[in-house]
């Protein structure tokens, strides 16, 4: 096919390939510190640092792109910190693209702490308690400082669930503050030699008339790329399927797709084929933490017993230092006893699975041979039950149990 190549806009973004039975397509953007291929999963650094690994860490697992926190940066270490340093980039010593979220889902997150009015959202630092003021002006001027690649628009995050009324005005404000935050980034001199994008965030919860809503009006905005916001908060998986199903084909082809906070490795399989481009989540690092590991075959949960004596690697399929190296029975007894060695191995295969995903989706799309990649991916990954699904389940259980005790107390 012929690339679809943005001429005209802000950043250049080209499609290669596309699939011809899903929207699903490879593609790759240009920023000033380096080119991005897509689709790409993007490796959560909150606080600057993508938690256990190095930036030579992150290149040894093929990152492209990480992201940075505004609203945890902010706070600490300080804008006059990344400032003095030259920025983000030379702060933390990654020489890569980064994109920085507007710290909106954080005031979400931690919505016992501030108040949101039209004009802005006041709240108390988590760490200290002090009074702070984000906005969509300010919140541009903070990433302006951070000095990302990749800049997103200020938003609000609607909880699931929530009611249309709740939703729409939400929405309104939501646009508001999109319209607000590209003005003023308009407005904004790049502070360290290289040149910034921005995003729109589309909202409306799971309200396909909302969602629409927001695509027609951020469109007429004209941002840099589009994120969909506002999903994998809680809702079932069903109805995050439906609104990208939705949603994506609405948006402007010649720009990147970006799926806001997804997610589990079937959940990036379901986004690509839905014409999303760009993933992250903090799962990866979290839950290698936390000793479960993302292997081809589906999760290891390295404290369960069956790996007390299992000499086998993670995932025989696995190039990453610690599949190369390390077998399940060893990263057991480093979790086990909590030593810090086996976080930062666990971090690194699980940052490496996520990015191989995306790469070889990537290629079978380019290959023409997406849907068996995805077919098979699908016959050897088992897929968990998505929260919604669970608490379900442990509602029934509850519900159960109350009525059998009940039961045995009038006996």
């Amino acid at each position: 096919m012929k690339p679809i190549i943005e001429e005209s806009g802000r950043i250049k973004f080209s499609v290669f390939k596309k699939d011809i039975k899903t929207l699903g397509r490879a593609g790759k953007f240009i920023t000033d510190h380096g080119p991005v291929e897509t689709p790409i999963f993007m490796p959560v650094g909150t606080h600057g640092v993508v938690k256990a690994l190095t930036p030579s860490d992150l290149d040894d697992c093929e990152a492209q792109i990480i992201l940075g926190n505004t609203y945890h940066l902010y706070l600490r270490p300080g804008l006059e910190v990344i400032e003095g340093a030259g920025g983000l980039h030379k702060f933390n010593a990654w020489n890569k693209p980064i994109l920085t979220d507007s710290g909106g889902f954080q005031v979400f997150s931690l919505s016992h702490l501030g108040k949101i009015t039209d004009d802005d959202i006041t709240f108390r630092s988590h760490i200290d308690g002090s009074p702070h003021t984000l906005s969509p002006e300010i919140s541009m001027e903070i990433q302006n400082t951070l000095g990302s690649d990749i800049v997103m628009a200020f938003d609000e995050c609607t909880p699931y669930p929530c009611d249309k009324e709740t939703a729409e005005k939400s929405l309104k404000r939501t646009h508001a503050w999109e319209r607000r935050s590209k003005e003023h980034f308009d407005k904004l001199k790049p502070k360290y030699g290289h040149k910034q994008f921005l995003f729109g965030i589309v909202q409306g919860s799971v309200y396909p008339d909302l969602r629409q809503k927001s695509v027609e009006a951020l469109t007429d905005m004209d941002f840099d790329g589009y994120a969909v916001g506002g999903l994998a908060v809680g809702e079932p998986k069903e109805k995050m399927n439906k609104m990208l199903d939705l949603v994506t084909p609405l948006l402007p082809e010649n720009r990147p797709h970006y799926l806001m906070g997804v997610g589990k490795p079937e959940d990036i399989i379901h986004g690509i084929e839905r014409g999303i481009d760009m993933f992250d989540c903090v799962l990866p690092t979290r839950n290698a933490r936390n000793g479960t590991l993302y292997t081809w075959n589906g999760r290891v949960i390295l404290k369960n017993n069956k790996y007390r004596m299992d000499y086998s690697p993670l995932d025989e399929n696995c190039k990453c230092y610690t599949c190369q190296n390390f077998s399940k029975s060893y990263l057991r007894h480093l979790f086990k006893i909590g030593d810090i060695t086996g976080l930062r191995l666990n971090s690194l295969h699980n940052i490496h699975f996520f990015i191989e995903l995306t790469k070889k989706a990537r290629e079978a799309l380019i290959n023409g041979t997406f849907e068996s990649f995805r077919n098979e991916f699908y016959a050897r990954y088992p897929i968990e039950k998505d929260h919604w699904e669970l608490n379900t389940v442990r509602r029934e259980e509850r519900r159960k149990k109350h009525i059998n005790e009940n039961n045995d107390s009038h006996s």
